[in-house]
C-alpha cells in the first residue's frame, strides 16, 4: 500500500491479524532465526545509509549528514549487533532458588509487537526497537512519523524490500493513522513522542489492556559544580546542545552554573561554537529546526523572554543573518537566568536554545529539580565523590551521565527509559529483550520420595 491517505483502522487490524496467525501458528523463532531476521535489518542499513542520510537532509530541509549517519546509521548498527550476538544468552531459562522442586524464568515473545516513532531521530528509533523485538522473536508493526515523510515512506520501502508483512511491517499516515495504531490490541506497544501524545497513547492502548513503553521527554537539568574541570563541562554541554540543533531528548535542556561563573560559562561557550560551527548559515553540520511550527515555537521563547527582560546570547560566529536562510535555521541562544514563569522554562526547549540558571548552593538546584517533573535525563558535571552521590541519591529521572552529556542513552548495556512525566519502561540491550518477552514463571514440583 503506497497512498499514506488509504491506511485505515481496518487494515492496520488486517496486518496485526496476519502477523498474529502466523505467530501462533508456528513454534517460537529459534536463536538462528532471530539473528537472520536481525541480519536483514542491518544489511539494509550497510546497503542504503546514503539514501537514509538524503531522506533526512529531504524531510529537515538541511540535517548534518555526519550526525545523520552516526544517529542513523553507525547507532542503530550496534544495537542490532549486539542484539544478534547476545541473543541466545538473552533467552536461556534463568534459574531460580527455591527450597523444593526446580524454579526458573523462561523468557517468551509476546506475539505482535507495535512501535510508534518520532520525527527527531527517527532511523535509530525504527531500527533500535526492531533489535529488541526481533531478538525477543516477535513480529512487529512500525508507524514511524509523518513529520519526515521522505524518511518514513524509505524505511517502508527498505522493510518491505527484505521482510514478509507478516513478520514485520510498516504503516504509513498521519496523525489519525496513529491514533488508529495506537487503538489495537497489540502484545506491546512502544512509544517515542511528546508527553501531552503519550498521555492520548496511553488511554487508547488501555481500551485493550495493551502493555505500554512510553519514552518521552521533559526538561533534563544539567549542573556544572565548583568541582568540575570547567572548560570541559562547558564544552560538553554546548556541544550536545548545538547537535541535530538540540532536537533531541536527552539534549541538555537547561543548565545550573555557579553564580560566580556565568560570565565564564558565556565566554566559554562562544568560543566552543565558534570552534564546533564558525558559521551558520550554509554549514552542513548545522541541521535546520524540522518545520516552520516548530521555529516559530523557539522564536516564540526568545520574543517572550527578550519582552521580559531576560539577556540573550547569540552564538553566531560569523554574526549571520539567519532570517531569509533557505531552510527553517536559528541561532542557537544562550538565555542568562530567565524567570521561571516564562515558556522556555515550562516547556521542553528541542532546539538550540540554552537557558542559564545560576545557583549558590547544591541543596537548592535539587530543590528546583525535585519540584518539577521528574525528567528523562539529568546531566552532572563535578569531581567530588560526596556531591555526586548527593544528587543521584535525591533527584529522580529516567538516566544520568556523569561528566559528560547524552551517553547513557546510547550504552547499549544499559536501560534506556524515563520516569514520572518523562516515560514508563526501558529498552536497549537485554532491558529491550525483556521489554518484549513475557518473563514466566515455572515450578517443577519436586518427585515423590521413594
Amino acid at each position: 500500500m503506497s497512498a499514506i491517505e488509504s491506511w485505515t483502522s481496518t487494515d492496520i487490524r488486517m496486518i496485526l491479524e496476519k502477523q498474529r496467525a502466523a505467530f501462533l501458528a508456528s513454534a517460537p523463532y529459534t536463536a538462528e532465526q532471530r539473528g537472520e531476521l536481525i541480519d536483514r535489518a542491518i544489511n539494509l542499513l550497510l546497503n542504503h545509509e546514503q539514501e537514509i542520510i538524503d531522506a533526512l537532509t529531504a524531510d529537515f530541509g538541511h540535517r548534518s549528514p555526519a550526525f545523520s549517519k552516526g544517529s542513523e546509521v553507525l547507532a542503530p548498527l550496534a544495537s542490532l549487533k549486539q542484539a544478534k550476538a547476545r541473543l541466545a544468552e538473552w533467552m536461556q531459562p534463568e534459574a531460580r532458588h527455591t527450597e523444593q522442586g526446580q524454579a526458573w524464568v523462561q523468557y517468551q515473545p509476546l506475539g505482535v509487537i507495535g512501535i510508534v516513532t518520532a520525527w527527531n531521530v527517527p532511523g535509530y528509533m525504527v531500527f533500535s526497537g526492531l533489535a529488541g523485538a526481533l531478538a525477543a522473536g516477535n513480529r512487529v508493526m512500525i508507524k514511524p512519523s509523518e513529520f519526515t515523510p521522505h524518511t518514513s515512506a524509505l524505511i517502508a520501502r527498505l522493510i518491505r524490500s527484505v521482510y514478509r508483512e507478516e513478520d514485520v511491517a510498516v504503516v504509513l499516515g498521519g496523525a489519525d493513522v496513529g491514533q488508529a495504531f495506537c487503538g489495537q490490541p497489540f502484545d506491546h506497544l512502544l512509544f517515542t513522542g511528546a508527553t501531552s501524545i503519550g498521555k492520548h497513547v496511553l488511554r487508547a492502548a488501555a481500551e485493550n489492556l495493551v502493555p505500554v513503553t512510553l519514552e518521552l521527554g521533559g526538561k533534563s537539568p544539567t549542573i556544572i559544580s565548583r568541582t568540575a574541570d570547567f572548560k570541559s563541562a562547558v564544552t560538553k554541554v554546548v556541544v550536545g546542545k548545538l547537535l541535530n540543533a538540540g532536537q533531541l531528548c536527552v539534549a541538555p535542556d537547561y543548565v545550573f552554573v555557579p553564580q560566580e561563573s556565568v560570565d565564564a560559562f558565556i565566554g566559554v561557550a562562544k568560543a566552543v561554537a565558534a570552534g564546533f560551527l564558525p558559521t551558520l548559515k550554509d554549514n552542513p553540520d548545522y541541521t535546520s529546526i524540522i518545520n516552520s511550527r516548530h521555529l516559530e515555537r523557539l522564536q516564540g521563547y526568545l520574543n517572550q523572554a527578550r519582552e521580559a527582560g531576560v539577556e540573550l546570547i547569540e552564538l553566531n560566529p560569523a554574526g549571520e543573518d539567519l532570517s531569509d536562510a533557505a531552510h527553517n535555521k536559528i541561532v542557537p541562544t544562550l538565555l542568562r537566568n530567565p524567570g521561571d514563569d516564562l515558556q522556555v522554562m515550562q516547556d521542553e526547549i528541542f532546539g538550540p536554545l540554552l537557558p542559564i540558571k545560576p545557583y549558590e548552593t547544591l541543596d537548592e538546584v535539587i530543590a528546583f529539580i525535585n519540584a518539577r517533573p521528574r525528567p528523562l535525563a539529568l546531566y552532572y558535571f563535578g569531581n567530588d565523590d560526596a556531591e555526586e552521590a548527593l544528587v543521584l541519591n535525591r533527584t529522580c529521572s529516567g538516566g544520568v551521565t556523569l561528566n559528560g552529556v547524552m551517553s547513557h542513552a546510547s550504552a547499549e548495556n544499559l536501560p534506556f527509559g524515563g520516569v514520572g512525566h518523562s516515560g514508563m519502561g526501558a529498552y536497549h540491550g537485554i532491558d529491550g529483550f525483556r521489554t518484549f518477552s513475557h518473563a514466566k514463571a515455572v515450578f517443577r514440583a519436586p518427585g515423590q520420595p521413594a
